[in-house]
């Protein structure tokens, strides 16, 4: 499942250089990531009621291009591959002209909040996942 939300970039988040500051993308791209989450299976959405959380591990980032103020983005984010425990989500950022401006994957695990270790990706979330794409990555 694609998930893709859409924004505009507001003069706060523009830097002294007059583009979007790099530490932006990483808050377009968590929006991006609640999006995908609240469109999978309802149950995602009770991770928590079942004392589990996502908790993001590594971000690999590409900065393609600069943005401006007032620019349309679209935040795209797809499954990636996935393990026992950990799952990778890539995302991408567009502009209105159908550019990249900034990629990202996003390794995340699962985590028993009440041990706090990592535990097994519930079936829920597995299912988003393309079988003939899965790799193990934990």
């Amino acid at each position: 499942m694609i998930g893709e939300i859409d924004l505009r970039v507001q003069e706060s988040e523009i830097d002294e250089l007059g583009h979007v500051n790099n530490a932006r993308f990483l808050e377009y791209f968590e929006h991006g990531r609640l999006d995908w989450y609240n469109r999978c299976d309802p149950a995602l959405n009770n991770l928590t009621g079942h004392s589990l959380g996502t908790v993001v591990v590594n971000i690999d980032i590409n900065y393609r291009r600069e943005c401006f103020c007032g620019v349309r983005l679209s935040v795209v984010t797809k499954p990636y591959t996935r393990g026992r425990t950990s799952y990778v989500l890539h995302q991408e950022n567009y502009d209105h002209e159908g550019r990249c401006v900034c990629d990202a994957t996003v390794t995340s695990v699962i985590m028993d909040m009440s041990t706090r270790k990592t535990t097994a990706l519930p079936e829920s979330l597995a299912n988003q996942f393309d079988p003939e794409q899965n790799q193990e990555t934990s």
